[in-house]
């Protein structure tokens, strides 16, 4: 049987050479992240750069093209602390979740960043217990 056989190396062709962040055929985000995966990354300029420059731009203020990145910089949106926490851990609409990737102290790292650079100049500092409590 000649299509079994197509079948059979079109999937194997595909597990050969499937990088870690993916297309997602059937899930709502643009991309998804390998279960087993986890940023090692500290600071939250260094996760930033890691996680949401590449979409949001290193200057944060986004990008329009093959999709629509909004612009974190001078974000009203982003005071919320608790706005962004849920974003970064269970993603939004083509953003993909980072919650499994990230521990506590990451993603806590990346929002304080998020909410002080970028023009964002926003009171208090997020904890590692409230992204906790977000989860």
């Amino acid at each position: 049987m000649l299509i079994p056989s197509v079948m059979l190396i079109a999937s194997l062709m595909g597990a050969a050479t499937a990088p870690a962040q993916t297309v997602a055929q059937d899930a709502p985000h643009a991309f998804t992240i390998s279960p087993d995966y986890r940023f090692t990354e500290k600071s939250g300029e260094a996760l930033y750069n890691a996680t949401c420059a590449g979409c949001h731009m290193p200057d944060g203020k986004g990008a329009q093209g093959a999709g629509h990145y909004p612009a974190l910089a001078d974000n009203p949106a982003v005071e919320a602390a608790p706005y962004v926490i849920v974003n970064v851990l269970h993603g939004r609409r083509g953003m993909p979740s980072f919650g499994d990737a990230m521990s506590d102290d990451q993603v806590a790292a990346v929002v304080n960043y998020t909410r002080t650079h970028f023009g964002n100049r926003f009171a208090g500092s997020v904890t590692p217990s409230q992204v906790k409590s977000l989860r």
